[in-house]
């Protein structure tokens, strides 16, 4: 059998590939297992410096395999969305918590939950001909992964409701218009790589910091977002990073960041 979820380590950058291409990379209970101990992973290991999510294929990630659901709601399972809870919840909080850059290369259709691992995901570099679809009301359910937080933040309330209520398809030049995307290219692989592999070369303390920071600002009161970031910058200014790029402005040079 081939494994779902394929890893590959280069100069600092973990690139997950989910690997279900026969089924437009949906999410069956094996590849939400395997994705959620992979990010733990990356979390947990100092030289994963920056990390890549993509599909195998021609689709970034289908969402949940309604095939298995149908199965479930068949057999009469008392809780068939437990997944939510056991899997989606949990992956998307890994996801956001992520001490170091998250970048989805969507290289086909995004939806459901598939587009959800891209909303919490720190950039999202899009392939011409790619789309999002937030399917959820067309199989009669409301949000999960994390999208009723995530897709407001990116594109607003209107536009995330029209999504989510509308189940229409957004393509990817509309994307990144509305903000839902950063960038939109040919080889959304390349591009996402190229990138993480400058930022897995930069101060990931920094990044980490800047990404709890931005969250809090984005829930909390501007006092509590104001003490956020002086506890954060004062973590930061402590660190060899900080000290290597002060050096280096003096000695006008490139910083040589370790991550510490």
């Amino acid at each position: 059998m081939t494994d779902v979820l394929l890893t590959e380590d280069t100069a600092g950058v973990r690139l997950l590939t989910l690997n279900r291409p026969e089924s437009f990379n949906s999410l069956n209970i094996e590849l939400k297992q395997a994705l959620l101990t992979a990010l733990r992973e990356a979390a947990a290991d100092d030289s994963v410096r920056a990390l890549v999510i993509t599909g195998a294929g021609k689709a970034f990630c289908a969402g949940q395999d309604l095939k298995e659901h149908i199965q479930l709601l068949s057999s009469g399972d008392p809780s068939p969305l437990k997944t939510v809870e056991e899997h989606y919840n949990p992956i998307t909080k890994a996801l956001a918590t992520m001490p170091k850059p998250v970048i989805a290369a969507v290289n086909g259709t995004a939806a459901g939950a598939g587009a959800a691992i891209a909303y919490a995901s720190d950039l999202r570099i899009a392939a011409t001909g790619s789309k999002f679809l937030m399917a959820f009301a067309n199989v009669g359910l409301s949000t999960d992964s994390g999208a009723s937080w995530t897709l407001p933040r990116l594109i607003g309330y209107g536009r995330a409701m029209e999504m989510l209520l509308l189940a229409q398809p957004v393509q990817a030049d509309e994307a990144l218009r509305i903000g839902m995307v950063n960038q939109v290219v040919e080889d959304a692989l390349t591009v996402a790589m190229e990138l993480a592999t400058r930022m897995a070369a930069g101060p990931t303390f920094a990044y980490a910091r800047i990404k709890e920071a931005v969250q809090a600002a984005s829930a909390e009161a501007l006092d509590e977002a104001l003490a956020v970031e002086a506890g954060a910058q004062n973590e930061a200014g402590l660190t060899a990073d900080h000290k290597e790029a002060v050096a280096a402005f003096v000695d006008k040079r490139d910083p040589n960041f370790t991550g510490r």
